[in-house]
């Protein structure tokens, strides 16, 4: 199976949205939740898209690395950075495979990646061996029980290849995947409670802290922090 394509332009059409900004923004704030401090980490943005979790990263003073597979992402980034005005190196690769040596960072980012890698497992793998001793790994992805997961999963049936290709994730699913890697899974927090409306999102987003404090059901995103032992278990 291969990776599908999504141009940049994608990206910043959606942003644009009401329903994907309030959207962008209730799952970072998810992310560097778990993320916890950064400043002075070494970061890296597995699959890192345009560069949004990559540049706040940066903003929150971490020294952030950002690897994706398509150059014209990579470019992307670089402007969307450069206008921001922060710092990211950037490196062309894949998840599976990545250009680095083993316990190279503090912190690993991987947002909206494993539901189309391949090999999931493997590229978990990886993050965890390029992943320092008592650093951090942040999977966020697509929740298998959603409005969302079965809105897009009509679409592919329709011919969406995206969709068609994508894997939705458990809580459980996403448990495994770090513990496969030797990582010891902390916790799993779900996102993204209104169905894919502007309207609806506008309505719960203020809402939204409350709903992933209780592990409320119908989550559209779930985010995953695993750790690294500092020693061998």
């Amino acid at each position: 199976m291969t990776e599908p394509v999504v141009a940049a332009q994608t990206y910043a059409h959606w942003r644009a949205t009401t329903l994907g900004n309030i959207t962008e923004r209730v799952e970072t704030d998810v992310v560097f939740d778990l993320a916890g401090p950064l400043r002075g980490k070494r970061v890296l943005d597995v699959g890192t898209g345009d560069g949004t979790y990559a540049i706040e990263a940066a903003q929150r003073g971490a020294a952030v690395t950002a690897l994706d597979l398509e150059q014209e992402m990579l470019d992307a980034a670089r402007a969307r950075a450069a206008s921001r005005g922060v710092e990211v190196t950037l490196q062309q690769g894949r998840a599976e495979q990545l250009p680095f040596a083993d316990a190279s960072f503090d912190v690993v980012i991987a947002v909206t990646v494993l539901c189309f890698v391949p090999d999931a497992q493997r590229a978990v793998g990886e993050m965890a061996r390029v992943l320092a001793p008592g650093g951090r790994v942040i999977l966020g992805e697509l929740g298998r029980f959603s409005v969302w997961a079965a809105e897009r999963r009509v679409r592919g049936w329709l011919g969406a290849s995206t969709w068609r290709r994508a894997q939705f994730w458990s809580r459980r699913e996403l448990v495994a995947l770090a513990q496969g890697a030797g990582l010891h899974a902390a916790s799993v927090h779900g996102a993204v409670f209104f169905p894919p409306s502007g309207v609806a999102a506008r309505l719960m987003a203020p809402v939204e802290p409350l709903l992933t404090r209780l592990h409320a059901p119908g989550a559209a995103f779930l985010a995953l922090a695993a750790y690294k032992r500092e020693f061998p278990s």
